[in-house]
């Protein structure tokens, strides 16, 4: 950390680190009594315990947790994780009482305070009408909210129906709609980009992947998780 701070950084984040906060305040002791003082950033899913949030009170400078799901169906089915939503809410609750909103330097630098992300889903499931509403009522209409646009199809969401393709532009501009509509003035982003790669490859463009690796003399391709991928593509061009 200390070497982070020499090296000009704005912050120390320190990711998904609720299984490890015990050594992390171990070190941050060490750390802060050799001079260690740029902000400190909590980035996590969000899926945080009150009594580990309690631990870091007046530690952390700037919370930057998920809030995936309003559903806790959805939240089960899709991550596998337990009351999400309230769990969820009562972690964001507890980083707003902590921090307060995000304060920005004159540089635009986030120096204190609460972001939140939340990534908008295919077929509204991630419930992004209840999550800005929450946070405009029972957070703040002034939290800084990042909505992100890119969802892209991998791996195991190729067999849930409803997560096989992207998020489009309509989708995206809803979810922005709906947080004006709920007063959230403090939106990170709100142009639909989405990357060229969020789309899905046709068989050719999947052969000629294979061949390239042929002609370079790759001989052991891991062939079976073609498998999802075709059978999407064959289902599009059904439709």
């Amino acid at each position: 950390m200390l070497y982070l701070q020499a090296a000009k950084c704005h912050n120390i984040n320190l990711v998904s680190p609720t299984h490890v906060v015990p050594y992390i305040l171990d070190a941050l002791e060490l750390a802060a009594s050799r001079g260690l003082d740029i902000p400190l950033v909590y980035n996590s899913g969000g899926y945080d315990s009150l009594e580990t949030l309690r631990l870091l009170d007046g530690i952390i400078d700037i919370y930057m947790p998920d809030m995936k799901y309003s559903d806790k169906k959805t939240a089960r089915e899709l991550s596998g994780v337990k009351d999400y939503p309230r769990i969820n809410r009562t972690a964001v609750k507890e980083m707003h009482r902590q921090v307060g909103d995000l304060q920005i330097d004159e540089d635009g630098i986030a120096r204190h305070g609460l972001l939140v992300r939340h990534l908008v889903l295919p077929h509204r499931l991630a419930g992004t009408g209840e999550i800005v509403r929450f946070l405009a009522r029972e957070i703040s209409p002034h939290t800084y909210l990042n909505i992100m646009a890119q969802y892209r199809p991998c791996h195991l969401a190729f067999g849930i129906p409803l997560l096989l393709r992207p998020l489009n532009r309509d989708e995206f501009n809803e979810a922005i709609n709906l947080a004006h509509h709920y007063g959230m003035d403090r939106l990170d982003r709100e142009n639909y980009s989405i990357p060229v790669i969020s789309r899905p490859v046709n068989k050719e463009q999947l052969d000629e992947a294979k061949n390239q690796a042929h002609r370079h003399g790759l001989d052991r391709l891991h062939r079976h998780r073609f498998g999802p991928l075709i059978r999407l593509i064959r289902r599009q061009g059904d439709e």
